[in-house]
């Protein structure tokens, strides 16, 4: 099995998007038909809208959600497209940390000490700039980074990335981290 197989009760299940859906509880109808309607938005491509999925189900950290994101993002997506949203979100899982302590700590000695934390993945993962700056700002939305949402959502406008865009990306992050924390906690 790979790693992106679900873990359930003792076994691997791959995870359709339809199981998915059909696995979140009744109390939670309003995410389960929110996450069918954002994963068809028209704002985005669908490069951009599965690869927001994907980093956001990485974030999320539940592998039911991860699973189900990553067999249905096969179909709309390269491989080196979906490398590069798995980069996108391992990259902004460090800087979210990193750069949110700089701006919840009260002593600016830390913001004129130089980050050193590679990040080379930002620029040589081979796809549109765009698409890897929106999931970048999705990832940093689920992880509460200010500085990096604003950050990302400065270098999308730069890039001809409209608001509405950057909106629909949100609604996936914030959708899909509600998808995984429902998954979580059902009893």
């Amino acid at each position: 099995m790979n790693a992106e197989s679900a873990f359930i009760r003792g076994q691997y299940i791959i995870m359709s998007l339809d199981n998915l859906l059909e696995s979140i509880p009744p109390y939670a109808k309003d995410i389960k038909l929110n996450l069918s309607s954002v994963l068809r938005q028209t704002e985005l491509n669908p490069q951009q809208l599965w690869g927001t999925a994907l980093a956001c189900a990485i974030a999320s950290r539940n592998p039911t959600v991860l699973n189900a994101i990553s067999v249905e993002s096969r179909q709309h997506m390269t491989e080196q497209a979906a490398d590069a949203a798995r980069t996108a979100a391992s990259i902004m899982s460090m800087n979210n940390v990193f750069y949110r302590f700089l701006h919840l700590t009260d002593n600016e000695k830390y913001k004129q000490t130089p980050a050193r934390l590679r990040m080379q993945g930002i620029r040589t993962h081979g796809i549109d700039q765009a698409d890897f700056e929106l999931w970048c700002t999705a990832v940093s939305a689920i992880n509460n980074c200010k500085s990096c949402v604003a950050s990302h959502e400065q270098v999308l406008r730069e890039k001809g990335i409209s608001e509405e865009q950057v909106a629909a990306a949100v609604r996936i992050a914030a959708v899909i981290h509600a998808a995984a924390v429902v998954l979580e906690t059902a009893a």
